[in-house]
């Protein structure tokens, strides 16, 4: 079975989960040949395996707060929170509270 992505014109909905956060799963919410988009859930305490993305990223936090380690530093990420990656930048992201967080990405795909 396709995963269906939204397609060009449709609404996404994005605000917080709220109680809903634990039950919810991460998921791709825009897929294109360089462009995703997608909802990254942690439960408290969980995170991220440092990693590279493939092109350039913004982490927005939706609800929750969570640490991101990069360019040799912690930042804390909050509601309202938006922070950009160059492209192939290593980081990592933790949840100190159940959080998530929107991930934008322009990618360079071959």
């Amino acid at each position: 079975m396709a995963i269906s992505h939204a397609a060009s014109g449709e609404l996404i909905d994005i605000t917080p989960l709220g109680e809903r956060v634990r039950d919810t799963v991460s998921s791709t919410l825009i897929r294109a040949e360089h462009f995703e988009v997608f909802r990254l859930v942690l439960p408290a305490g969980k995170s991220t395996q440092e990693h590279r993305a493939a092109g350039l990223i913004t982490i927005q936090c939706l609800e929750g707060v969570v640490e991101l380690d990069s360019h040799g530093q912690a930042q804390t990420l909050t509601p309202g929170t938006l922070v950009y990656l160059a492209d192939a930048e290593p980081h990592a992201v933790t949840a100190l509270e159940d959080a998530s967080l929107l991930i934008t990405m322009l990618l360079h795909r071959a």
